[in-house]
């Protein structure tokens, strides 16, 4: 297919949004398609090349990016051409990049516990605690809001987590005890648990209060991280993986199941050749 003369590269835009909007897409899905689409239109004008897999194929050689981004704009382009532009060979002519297999980075339980000794500000101390007991991705904990904390039951409420899916997932009892005190002592302009200058605390600002608790432990701390290091944790406290994998959110078991290649929990058992000596 050639580039459509009658249609401007906002004019696809526009079908793309109201596409994802159609299909109840999540905030963060559509900023990526429409990224990736737009950048992938724009390498079409400016080398005036036709809408089709081939150039797809270029594009993507063309761009210097990691898997994972490159997976993602796969994904944005595949949704573009099989959703607005009705090419179905677009997956049989353009082949998608192997996926890394890398093991999760688990942080030890001395480390979490270093990391909140090291929280002087309430705040920041809270961010730690809620990533580690909570499994919350860092969108999730930065939309989480006071209405969705179940001080009763121990019950925090997820809404429209990735996928937009709704899930529980539990709350510390020492998580609580600081939430009241930060309750107590912090004035609330808005609906959110955690607040910046500019109303809701941004990503930015969880990754700078990791980033700088990990350089004093001499180490590369990020918000995943902390939600690898609660499935691990709880893998090898003996908690059942599918009850981890409920609140971790995950739709297949098999997502969860990498945690048991970083769990010590047998390897633990395991009397080591050289001790035998």
């Amino acid at each position: 297919m050639q580039m459509d003369s009658t249609k401007t590269k906002e004019e696809y835009l526009k079908e793309l949004h109201e596409l994802c909007k159609l299909k109840g897409y999540s905030l963060q899905t559509k900023k990526s398609y429409l990224f990736h689409v737009g950048k992938f239109l724009k390498f079409c004008e400016k080398s005036s090349f036709n809408l089709n897999p081939e150039n797809v194929k270029r594009y993507l050689l063309s761009i210097d990016v990691s898997v994972n981004t490159s997976r993602l704009a796969y994904a944005s382009l595949k949704f573009f051409f099989l959703g607005i532009l009705k090419q179905n060979e677009f997956t049989e002519q353009v082949p998608v990049k192997k996926k890394i297999k890398q093991l999760p980075k688990v942080i030890s339980r001395e480390n979490i516990k270093k990391m909140i000794e090291l929280s002087n500000n309430l705040k920041h101390k809270i961010i730690v605690e809620l990533l580690y007991s909570s499994g919350l991705r860092l969108s999730e904990l930065l939309n989480l809001k006071k209405i969705d904390l179940d001080f009763d039951r121990n019950i925090i409420y997820v809404r429209q987590g990735k996928g937009n899916k709704d899930r529980i997932t539990i709350m510390s009892e020492t998580l609580k005890m600081d939430l009241l005190k930060y309750y107590s002592k912090y004035e609330f302009k808005t609906e959110y648990l955690l607040e910046g200058r500019e109303g809701k605390y941004t990503k930015r600002s969880v990754q700078l209060v990791l980033g700088h608790l990990g350089k004093r432990l001499g180490m590369n701390i990020t918000p995943h991280m902390m939600r690898h290091s609660f499935a691990t944790h709880l893998l090898e406290s003996g908690v059942d993986i599918r009850y981890i994998q409920k609140l971790l959110g995950h739709s297949d078991l098999k997502t969860t199941e990498i945690y048991t290649k970083v769990s010590n929990k047998d390897l633990s058992k395991i009397k080591n050749p050289l001790d035998n000596l």
